[in-house]
């Protein structure tokens, strides 16, 4: 039997004893390039129970099952995280979404900027790099990835509750501009266009009582060298890295 090394993604929900039916592309990646066989060991998980050490029932070149053994780690939700970007180029954007996953986003919500400049984004792809991204970090979550929305409507229906971090290299540093003594309310990080915002988003947003507004130094940073700064920073004073998580 062995040590499952392997970590799988699936959309049906497990649990102890459940039979886990692969999809064509799974039963491919284990059996053809994987190698595996009837017996061998993985772990899967579901984004709702855990993470489950699985064994191979039935090993077929377009199908297979597996049926759940025991539990190996809980849900670990993550922080009330919320990330806004404006999609930038194809490679670039899968990297944001990757890191976003990694770095314990809960939801990533790419929007349409007045500057925003980036072919069709394919979001169903992105949604694969979501779920790949979970099952090489070890996480038990995947993030949801929403549809690409336009800027102003997504801020029109922005919760009362939720502030944002909006990152904008001409104000105070994260440190200086993020609430002390450890409040993990609702929050959202934004990452504007590779052409900043418009003069309207900038108003707009600075209207916003929700809207925190904080510089990632001194140097203007790429956007998706700004999505992984800001995560790590909001991680590092509000999320899930401050203190002993167990």
């Amino acid at each position: 039997m062995g040590n499952a090394k392997i970590r799988l993604f699936v959309d049906q929900p497990i649990g102890a004893g459940q039979a886990v039916a692969l999809n064509e592309a799974q039963a491919n990646y284990l059996f053809a390039v994987m190698r595996l066989g009837v017996g061998a060991s993985i772990l899967v998980f579901d984004g709702q129970n855990g993470e489950w050490r699985a064994e191979v029932a039935e090993a077929g070149k377009r199908k297979g099952v597996l049926i759940c053994v025991e539990q190996t780690a809980r849900l670990r939700m993550p922080p009330d995280l919320w990330l806004l970007f404006a999609p930038i180029k194809k490679a670039r954007t899968d990297f944001i979404v990757e890191k976003a996953t990694e770095l314990g986003a809960a939801r990533v919500m790419p929007v349409q900027t007045r500057f925003t400049n980036a072919d069709r984004v394919k979001v169903d792809k992105l949604r694969l790099h979501a779920i790949e991204a979970a099952e090489q970090c070890g996480g038990t979550f995947v993030p949801q990835v929403d549809d690409v929305m336009p800027l102003a409507k997504v801020l029109a229906d922005w919760p009362a509750n939720r502030r944002i971090l909006w990152c904008n290299e001409h104000l105070a540093g994260v440190a200086e501009a993020l609430p002390k003594g450890g409040d993990t309310g609702p929050w959202a990080v934004l990452i504007g266009p590779e052409g900043g915002f418009s003069q309207e988003e900038q108003d707009r947003l600075a209207a916003m009582p929700q809207v925190v507004q904080a510089s990632l130094g001194p140097r203007i940073l790429r956007a998706d060298t700004a999505a992984v700064a800001a995560l790590v920073l909001w991680q590092a004073h509000l999320g899930d890295w401050v203190g002993d998580q167990g």
